[in-house]
């Protein structure tokens, strides 16, 4: 049975039990993935333990359910479309479910976790009072991008050229651009910067790169990004060129470092908002977040294969060292 049809069919059990003087069926509030499981489970299970911190309680409060996409745009409309017909009484997204959730329905609080701007991307009228039946967290925070280029800058005193990769068409790229030009003035590095996307794909600026004379990669923190996180590591190990991003899943995946938001962390602060809404609050009224809590991560294992020394003094901040 796919996510459509179980979906379909907990809204059918619904109105059934309903019609036949059972006790009233709790909401139902579905997390829509554009990932597979395998990729996302975990922060479906942090917004689990969120909701049982607020004191909601599984079957008598509230129905929990999940989809999850095969980790393709063209399936995440689909998918988001299908949810919507089932009529949940929230819908809780993840990544690039966000901006398809605000073109999918107007009615419906939808809760978002999302890498990039949602007010450049129609989600929110502006984080203070997002006016419509989206809210959520933003995990974009500008001023992490200049502090993983003075990573860089720490582990690689010598560097002077870093290859920076953007994706144009994710919201708020420009102003990640802004940040990290910023940051190479301060530090004296000059940075070539690469496009994912417009029909250039992870590999297509991979190779473009290898022609350049670059230090070290810095990738903007994306979905396509993680999604391709192990081979850009075998494609680091290769051409020995350190690389470092924003989620901890990049420096799991065998890249150098990752500095950027606990996404298990904002994962279950997402419950905060269902709580809310389940009780009565309007999403237009409840503020878009930043992250509060971030995390260093860094493969010692790869920066021994890329012949990177990691000072002591990053060691010792690194909330996980991979060995």
């Amino acid at each position: 049975m796919d996510a459509f049809a179980k979906l379909a069919l907990c809204a059918a059990l619904a109105v059934l039990a309903g019609a036949a003087g059972a006790q009233p069926v709790p909401p139902r509030v579905v997390w829509v993935s554009p990932a597979p499981i395998g990729q996302g489970g975990l922060f479906f299970d942090e917004l689990r333990r969120g909701l049982r911190e607020t004191g909601q309680v599984e079957g008598r409060s509230l129905q929990l359910e999940s989809a999850w996409g095969d980790g393709t745009s063209q399936q995440a409309a689909k998918l988001l479309a299908e949810v919507v017909a089932t009529a949940p009484r929230i819908i809780v997204t993840q990544g690039s479910m966000g901006p398809v959730a605000s073109k999918a329905t107007t009615t419906i609080p939808a809760v978002f976790g999302y890498s990039g701007d949602p007010i450049e991307a129609g989600m929110v009228d502006s984080l203070p009072r997002p006016g419509r039946n989206l809210t959520g967290i933003s995990y974009m925070t500008l001023e992490l991008v200049g502090k993983r280029m003075e990573l860089l800058k720490e582990l690689l005193p010598k560097a002077r050229r870093i290859a920076v990769v953007a994706t144009p068409d994710h919201p708020g790229d420009s102003a990640e651009r802004r940040a990290s030009q910023a940051a190479a003035v301060r530090l004296g590095i000059d940075i070539d910067y690469f496009e994912i996307g417009r029909g250039k794909t992870v590999a297509d600026v991979l190779a473009a790169i290898e022609n350049t004379r670059s230090d070290a990669v810095m990738f903007f923190p994306t979905q396509t990004v993680i999604g391709n996180r192990v081979a850009i590591a075998e494609w680091s190990l290769k051409r020995k060129l350190p690389t470092i991003s924003g989620w901890a899943q990049f420096a799991d995946g065998g890249n150098l470092l990752s500095y950027g938001p606990n996404l298990a962390d904002a994962s279950r602060r997402l419950a905060f908002y269902v709580d809310r809404i389940l009780k009565g609050a309007k999403p237009g009224d409840l503020p878009v977040e930043l992250p509060t809590r971030v995390e260093l991560v860094v493969n010692q294992k790869t920066a021994g294969a890329l012949g990177v020394n990691v000072p002591h003094s990053v060691l010792v901040r690194a909330d996980r060292v991979i060995e």
